[in-house]
Formats: C-alpha cells, sequence, structure tokens
C-alpha cells in the first residue's frame, strides 16, 4: 500500500475548487460540448425535478461552471435523436446523469431490481405491463397520462398511486424503458432498445467490475473522498465497508487512486491519479486564485461529502427542502456562497414567474465573513446573480426587505 501524500488544509481546498471547475467559475466556454467536459471531469450528476430556483439541480451545477448555460445544451445530449445521445439517466447515487459509454457499468442495477419486480408488481400487473409495452412500441414515446384506464390503485414506493405510473416505473429501473424526454415534470418513457445503440445495450460487465466502477465514481465526483468514515448517503450502493476497503485497495495498487493525508482529517482520502497534475499545480500557496462568487447546487458534488465540508471548508450545510418549515435554520431552497476557495455564506433565490423577477428571499453569511469589507466581494456577488438573473430569464433582482438586503443591494448599486 503507497503511503498516503500529506497536504495542509489549504492545498486541499485550492485543489478541491480547481478540479471541480470553479477556479473560476463559469469559465468553460459557452458551448453544448462544455456539458460532457462537465460530466467527464465529474463522473455524473444528480437528477432532481424540483426547479423553484428557477433551474433543476443539474442546470444549477453546469450553470455554475459554463459561461453562458443554456438548459437546451444538456437536454440535447439527454434527449436529442439516438444517434446524437451521448448522456443517459440511470441510477447510480440516486437518479443521474451518466454518461451514455457507462451503461454496462451500471445496468447491474437493472438486473438486481428485476429479481424483485418481476416476482412482485410486474407479475401483480401482468395486463398494465402488456398493454403498456404494446401501446409504447407502436405509439412511441408515452407519459403515465396516456393509460387512464389503468390508474387504479397500487402500493408503490412511498404512497400508494395508480398501477400504470408503478409498472411503468418499474419497467424503467429494471431497463425494458428509458427516459425518451421530459416536458417539466412528465417523463415520456420509451422502449429502451430505441434509445440505447443495441451493441451498447448488449454488453454487460461483471458484478465485480460493475460495483469498482460504481465506487470508483464517486471518487471521481468528489475529489478527495474518503472510502471509509465518509457519509452513507456518499457511499450508498457500494458495497459493504469491508468491500469498499478491498477495492479502494485494489484501485490504489493498480496505480487509479492515491490516498491522501488532509492537515485535521483523520480519514485517508483519494485522489485520481489522473488528476496529480492538478493536485501538484495548486500547491504553490502564493498561486494566483480566483476571487469570483457562485451558487452550489444543493446537489452539487463539491458539497457531497459534507464531512469533508466541515473539516476544509468550515461549512455545516443541509437542504432543508424536506424538513417542515417550522424547524428549518435558513429556507426551502437555499445554495452555498463559494467565494474563491471558500464558503462564505448562503443565499435562496426564488424565480417569480408571474413576474418574473429574481427574488432573493434570504442571505446569511459565516461568522467572521463581512461581506462590506471583504475586498471585491461585493463586485463579484454582483456578477454572480447578474450571471444567474440572465440564466434563469428574470428581468430584475428583488432584495429583501431586511437591513443586510438594503446594504448589499445598495452596495452592489455603487461598484
Amino acid at each position: 500500500m503507497a503511503e498516503p501524500l500529506e497536504i495542509s488544509a489549504d492545498h486541499a481546498r485550492r485543489f478541491l475548487v480547481k478540479r471541480q471547475l470553479l477556479d473560476p467559475p463559469r469559465s468553460l466556454p459557452a458551448r453544448a460540448a462544455s456539458v460532457l467536459r462537465v460530466i467527464d471531469r465529474l463522473g455524473f450528476l444528480q437528477f432532481d425535478p424540483l426547479e423553484v430556483p428557477g433551474a433543476r439541480n443539474h442546470d444549477l451545477v453546469l450553470h455554475a461552471r459554463i459561461v453562458g448555460y443554456q438548459r437546451e445544451w444538456c437536454d440535447q445530449w439527454l434527449y436529442g435523436k439516438p444517434r446524437d445521445r451521448r448522456l443517459i439517466e440511470l441510477y447510480n447515487k440516486s437518479l443521474n446523469i451518466l454518461p451514455m459509454r457507462e451503461l454496462p457499468h451500471y445496468r447491474i442495477t437493472w438486473t438486481r431490481l428485476a429479481s424483485q419486480y418481476e416476482k412482485g408488481i410486474l407479475r401483480e400487473q401482468a395486463p398494465v405491463v402488456e398493454a403498456i409495452l404494446e401501446r409504447i412500441g407502436t405509439d412511441g414515446p408515452l407519459t403515465t397520462g396516456a393509460f387512464r384506464e389503468h390508474s387504479h390503485a397500487v402500493d408503490w414506493w412511498w404512497a400508494p398511486t395508480s398501477a400504470a405510473r408503478a409498472v411503468m416505473e418499474a419497467l424503467y429501473v429494471t431497463g425494458r424503458l428509458g427516459i425518451a424526454r421530459r416536458e417539466g415534470s412528465r417523463r415520456y418513457y420509451d422502449l429502451i432498445e430505441r434509445l440505447v445503440p443495441a451493441e451498447l445495450l448488449a454488453r454487460q460487465e461483471s458484478e465485480e467490475d460493475a460495483m469498482r466502477h460504481r465506487l470508483l465514481s464517486r471518487y471521481r465526483g468528489v475529489g478527495l473522498a474518503a472510502a471509509v468514515g465518509g457519509p452513507a448517503e456518499l457511499m450508498q450502493g457500494t458495497g459493504t465497508t469491508a468491500d469498499r476497503r478491498r477495492r479502494t485497495d485494489e484501485l490504489v495498487s493498480d496505480g487509479v487512486l492515491i490516498p491522501v493525508h488532509v492537515e485535521g482529517s483523520k480519514a485517508t482520502r483519494y485522489v485520481l491519479a489522473e488528476e496529480k497534475s492538478i493536485l501538484d499545480a495548486t500547491a504553490n500557496p502564493t498561486l494566483q486564485r480566483s476571487r469570483a462568487v457562485t451558487f452550489l447546487a444543493p446537489l452539487d458534488p463539491m458539497i457531497w461529502d459534507r464531512r469533508l465540508l466541515r473539516d476544509l471548508f468550515g461549512f455545516d450545510y443541509i437542504w432543508e427542502v424536506y424538513i417542515p418549515a417550522s424547524k428549518r435554520r435558513w429556507g426551502y431552497y437555499v445554495l452555498p456562497i463559494l467565494f474563491g476557495d471558500r464558503l462564505v455564506g448562503r443565499i435562496e433565490p426564488r424565480l417569480d414567474r408571474a413576474s418574473p423577477d429574481l427574488k432573493v428571499l434570504g442571505i446569511w453569511f459565516e461568522k467572521g465573513f463581512s461581506p462590506m469589507e471583504a475586498p471585491g466581494f461585493i463586485a463579484a456577488l454582483r456578477d454572480a446573480l447578474e450571471a444567474y438573473r440572465s440564466f434563469v430569464g428574470a428581468r430584475r433582482i428583488v432584495w429583501p426587505r431586511t437591513r443586510l438586503g438594503r446594504d448589499i443591494a445598495k452596495a452592489m448599486g455603487r461598484t
């Protein structure tokens, strides 16, 4: 086993922000190909349908890295003509956007769930299964709304739902249907063989290779993750603790991962060997760094590892969207504020589609950070908000009627 590299916490922060394509933010070229570059670097993005701040989670991730990002750029790789599709929605850490070429590594989920659902919902609702597959085969992509005659309730994942919805979701997670496109919150399903190239669909990796690749995807996403001792949610679905330890040791022995000890952290963390050049390039503490601001999505890979956030950035983040309003400390859909290589606060933007205004419902800063006194911060915040306003298609920015909101708005007007 290779001896871990020793790096300072400051070095780790510089490395993370750089390898996450956030130094500086919004710096990748304004074109659709930049979407593929981000996913090549990070491995995959989490999909979440909520659009409260004016965009979905993965679009926020891409906006933070690509200048002038447009959501159509990602959609064309996901939902374009079959020959042009380079991305696909599959389950890994959750529902994720993954490179199409990696399908053979992730279809293990189809195999595992097929044994469960074929003995359950797909057998119990066999007439519904037959009707759905036959009609989609004839008519092409359809939503659950096309099967109102099969709307009787069945027990499903979180609560009873219509048989058509449960069956279509079961057919999706077992690899018989795929998502052809989305229109708002509606998913249009099609036969998987019409969405994925035949030669790719025919390939299947061994369970060991698939699980090794899945584990590696978590290291790729975070950039400095730990095999054990990290958040359970981050490593969910990558095997037992013993499995992760063994596979991680193998990845180190094979020269794929480099173990690292970060100052102030007990856990051994891992860097991709292919990113050693980024680690070396960020070693110099006098290196000129970005002083730009960006807002991080709640499921951005940069903040997947909450323990790493606390250890390196002194930042404790909880996405409170599923917490009752009376128990929230901050707000419903709050985004961390990244300033250079520091997490300095939080902001809650909300797009009012009727106006359409971008309303800042709240802004909060970490203890010890003074937004008015930090050199360059107000101008950088103004630039980030203007980029965000343009991205979500808002007419203007509306600040909260608080002392801090008024002071920041006034200061931004002077810069």
